[in-house]
This record gives structure tokens, sequence and C-alpha cells, in this order.
């Protein structure tokens, strides 16, 4: 959620630092900070509530200069936001500054005690008491006093910490929330996200669970925090190109996604489909015995938010094409139950960070209970990617608006090559096989001709936009669509309230709300429960309620009943969720345009959730 940025080296630390907050604002934030270790050992630093450009210049206005430093965007846990609780946060004599995304769990236990040995706490945060921790035991090295103080944290943290007393270092310490170092030439990188760093460095540590590292301006190591002993790491290659995280001819990083995701079907498909043998070639999970996939009995899909809702598209793909039992869990709520698995079960971790706290949390359960891990993961090296089994990338590219869609879009096709994978190597037929690859390999033109209705989509937004209310509905495979629909709605444009819901459970409740002042979006293609979608809006027309159709190309007769009527290309009905939920996306975009909204960075909202 929250954005660390660090710089060692020969360069100001103020310049790369105000550049990679700036990359980072998509994770979502209320304020920000900096401080900078300068010429004579002194400490500066500033922060601000608000955007970015606030610090920014708020730093015009004090002295700012050095080649050591650290930033944080900060989005509110413990404390509201205020110039107080910002980041970075000091010991009693601003020696010692911390910069933190996580949560200490046991902050309040500590706080008493360091306010009991003198201890002048300045803000409301849990962050603080780190500052105050490392001031109680220090002892002139200041990753000897991290090492002896994290024993004392409960918790999950991402720390980067500088200090007057032992300068020429920042020491950096994991567990639980994501943080890397990239490696420059007389010059180290430290972020919470690899995007923030791309093209000023190409090498890349990503450091696990419970370890720290000391980094100068030349080089750097890695110690374990549970045995003090040196750990070697490999340096990866960072193949992030700066131009995918900056908007290029567009106004909103939200619409550029959604114009990329022809591109990222092929991406996401290229290489992996042989259509002439109806055959998927996922390379992430050949490193695995193939009889233990063969004989899974069971799947799990545990993910959170919109990735739930591919994960449910998912659920009908895999139960009627590879004939596995398959359920979609929250993976907020998955741990808190207590989930029957054994090692015919495989568990299959969705996240676009990799990094999502409750879907990690529940991935340790499953492990423990010895199930298969899989995941499907946009962000190559996250910790989702490394703790599972085995898994398949998305190579979806960077996505910087809050609100998610070429990522979605290609967790569902992954989740479409997954299921002909599966049932391939199980009962699926050669023809049905081909069917499938032949026509996924067709999506990134229909795409094309879906996004054609983009002034379409803009117009229904403009005319739509007076409106306080929308339903969505659907059935099979657009049920799980119908709801990511309202849930964009609500990311995005969240004056207006929206509720998704399967089509038959209309009468159970939601038809209730239908006036003529409540429209409903109805995802109606030509399929197997077109009929039933039919029934719905007949519902729903004889109590004056308007309807906007998603329907299939041809189909003439739909305009006799909706309003208004957006055609998706013809495809195999498992693949109707893809094309369906591109107009929902730019209808949701589009209508917080015309609210006047920040489409990227929504109120309240953070990219990746990384604290529970």
């Amino acid at each position: 959620m929250c954005g660390i940025a660090g710089y060692i080296g020969k360069n100001q630390a103020s310049g790369f630092l105000l550049d990679a907050l700036k990359r980072l604002e998509y994770r979502g934030y209320d304020s920000t900070g900096i401080a900078v270790l300068g010429k004579e050992n002194t400490l500066n630093y500033v922060r601000s509530v608000g955007k970015i450009n606030a610090l920014e210049e708020k730093m015009k206005e004090r002295q700012s200069d050095g080649c050591i430093g650290i930033a944080h965007t900060r989005w509110a846990t413990h404390g509201y936001p205020s110039e107080a609780n910002a980041h970075p946060h000091s010991d009693c004599n601003e020696n010692i500054f911390v910069v933190h995304n996580g949560i200490i769990e046991n902050y309040k236990i500590l706080k008493k005690e360091l306010i009991k040995n003198g201890h002048k706490f300045e803000s409301d945060t849990d962050t603080e008491v780190i500052a105050h921790l490392i001031e109680e035991h220090f002892k002139n090295s200041l990753e000897e006093t991290m090492l002896n103080v994290l024993k004392f944290i409960e918790g999950a943290y991402a720390l980067a910490v500088i200090s007057k007393d032992d300068p020429e270092k920042i020491v950096v310490a994991k567990k639980s929330s994501p943080l890397v170092i990239c490696i420059g030439k007389n010059e180290n990188f430290i972020a919470s996200d690899s995007s923030a760093i791309a093209g000023y460095a190409d090498k890349v540590i990503y450091l696990d669970d419970d370890e720290l590292g000391v980094v100068t301006k030349d080089d750097y190591k890695i110690i374990s925090i549970t045995s003090n002993n040196k750990v070697q790491k490999n340096c990866c290659k960072m193949d992030l190109d700066v131009a995918k995280v900056q908007k290029g001819e567009y106004e909103h990083f939200l619409l550029k996604e959604i114009f990329e995701i022809p591109e990222v079907i092929k991406n996401s498909t290229r290489g992996r489909m042989i259509p002439d043998q109806g055959l998927v070639k996922l390379g992430g999970l050949e490193v695995l015995d193939q009889s233990k996939l063969r004989n899974i009995n069971r799947i799990i899909i545990i993910a959170c938010g919109t990735a739930s809702f591919a994960g449910l598209v998912g659920e009908y793909m895999l139960e009627e094409y590879a004939g596995i039992p398959v359920e979609v869990e929250l993976g907020s709520e998955f741990r808190y139950r207590k989930p029957i698995i054994d090692s015919k079960t495989a568990v299959i971790a969705v996240s676009q960070s990799g990094e999502t706290a409750d879907t990690l949390a529940s991935l340790s359960e499953a492990k423990r209970k010895g199930a298969l891990t899989l995941g499907i993961v946009n962000t190559v090296g996250s910790t989702i990617a490394r703790e599972t089994d085995a898994g398949v990338y998305n190579h979806a590219g960077p996505e910087i608006s809050v609100a998610s869609t070429k990522a979605f879009i290609s967790q569902i096709t992954v989740l479409a090559l997954l299921t002909v994978y599966l049932g391939r190597i199980r009962d699926m037929s050669l023809v049905t096989g081909k069917r499938i690859t032949e026509e996924i390999d067709e999506l990134p033109c229909l795409i094309e001709k879906v996004l054609e209705n983009d002034k379409q989509i803009r117009d229904l937004a403009k005319k739509y936009s007076k409106y306080k209310n929308l339903l969505f509905m659907g059935r099979k495979y657009n049920y799980p669509i119908a709801e990511e629909g309202a849930l964009k709605l609500k990311e995005v444009a969240y004056h207006i309230h929206a509720e998704g819901y399967a089509g038959g459970e209309m009468k159970h409740g939601p038809i209730a709300m239908i006036d003529e002042n409540f429209p409903s979006i109805f995802i109606v293609p030509s399929d197997s429960v077109y009929e039933k979608n039919w029934s719905n809006m007949e519902e729903v027309k004889a109590r004056r309620g308007k309807i906007i159709a998603i329907a299939t190309e041809g189909n003439e007769e739909i305009k006799d009943i909706a309003d208004d009527v957006i055609y998706i290309p013809k495809t195999l009905e498992i693949l109707t969720p893809i094309l369906a939920a591109i107009p929902l996306h730019l209808f949701a975009a589009y209508m917080g345009i015309e609210l006047g909204l920040d489409i990227d960075r929504p109120r309240n909202l953070a990219k990746s959730v990384t604290v529970e």
C-alpha cells in the first residue's frame, strides 16, 4: 500500500526520491515525506499532507542537499493523515529516521515501555515506536542495533533506516511486506516496488522475509535476522521499460491500460499455445511432476478484490472443461476457516502484485497443510512467485492505475490456458482443445473491435452519470463480470452506488430497488443462458427500469427491450467474459471522468494491499 524509496550514491538523493515517489503514487497515499543525510552530517526532513507536489514545494523552502536519503508515501492505518503522522519518523534527538510499510502489532506495549523510559512521541503511528526502539538500544552499529531491535517487533514491515550516528549506509529489513534493492554504479537504490527504480539501474535483489540489508554506495550485504548469518543473494535482471510506467499519449493511466489489452493478451499467450494440436505449454508448470497435476482432485483459488472475480470465471472454466471441482475463496477469509486440504488439493493464488497480504497468509496455511501451491501473478520476483511450488506469470506489464483492468483480463486469459493445460492431460478432446486455443488466438483482434466502441461508451457514461445507482446483472460465465463491472464503478466513479448480481438472484431481493431511476446493465451474449437473461430483462422493463445491454454482434432483437446496446464480437461462451469486461471498464472510467474524479488514484484505495 504505502511506498518506500531510498538512495545512496554520488548524486543528490532528493531528485531520485521525488521521482520514485511520483512513480509510487499509484499504490495509494494521503501524505508524503523525505529525509536526507547531508554534508557535515546534517539530517534534514520534510513532510506534507496531500499530493507529492505539496512536498516538492516545501522542499524548495528547506535544505535537502545530500547523497543519502529515504522517502515515503503513506496510506493511513494508525493515526489520521497529518504532517505529524507522515513518515519519515525520528527518535527524540532527530538522529535516526525510519520509513515503514506494514503494521507493528505490539506497538502499544512497546510505546508504553518507551514512554516509561523517558521517550517523547510526536505522532499517533505505530512506526514511530521503531525509531525510539533503535535509539533506546543503539550501540555504534546501526545494523547490529536493528538486528537486536527487530526481535522485539511483532507484525509486518518493510523498513529503511538512516542515522547520523552511523552514516554512509541505509539499513533495510523485510517481513511480509515487499522491499527490493537495486544495484547501480557507485550508487544503490531501495524501493517497495521495482517500478520506482526502472531506468536507474537494472540489477535487482528481492529481500525475503526475516532478512536485513546494509546498503552503501558501492556495496551491499544481506543478513538473516533469525541467525545473524550473512545470506548470499543473486541479482536478478530487471526487465522493465520506463516508458511503460508513463502515460504516453493518454490523459489517464486507466485508459492507457485498457487500450493496451490486445497487446497484453498477446504477451500472456505468446509461446504458450499449440493450436493445431489443441495444446497449451506452460513452462512455469513443467518443473512439476506431471502426475501431480494429473492427480489433482480439487482446486481452491485464493484471491482478493478484482482477482477473485477472475478466479470465479476460472471456476466455471475448470469445472466445465477440465472436470475438476473448484472453489474460489477470498484470501481475507480463507485462513480464518478450517479448510480441508490434502496432497491432492491444488491451491492457486491469483494476485497482480504477488504481494497481497491476505492471499499470502492463506497460501502459507495451504502449504502448511500439504497442498500443491500454484501462483498466477504479474510481478516477476514477487513473494507469491517465490513462495509457490510453481506458477504462471501474466506478462501484462506494469499496471499503474489502482483499478485493475489489463491484469484482470490477463488473469482470466491465463486461467483459460490453465483450463486447456489441465483438461488435455485428463479427458479434454483434441477437438475441444483446438477450438479453445484457436479462439484465444483470435482475442486480440476481437478486443480491438470492442475498443472501437470507445466513443459510444463515453457518450453512454455522460448519459447515465446523472443517476445515483446502477445494477449489474449476468449469469454463468458472466455473473463474475457483473460483479467486476459494479466494483469498477465503485472504485473509480464512487459517487454512484453499484451492485453486481447473478441474474437468478434478482427476484431474491435486488428487484425491489428497480424503478425508472435505477438503471441496469445486463451482460447478455448469445450463449447458453441467453433466454434466462432475457426473462430478467423483461422483469426490469415491467418496473420501468432502463437497460444497457452488452450483447453479441448481430443480435437485433435486443434493441426491442434495451434502451442502449453495446455489441461485442461472437466468441466461445467460455471467453465471453474477456470481451464483456472491457466495455464495463471503459464505462466506469468515463463515468469517473464525467464526475470529475481522479480515476487513476481513487480516494481511500491502494494498488497493493500489503497489510491486513
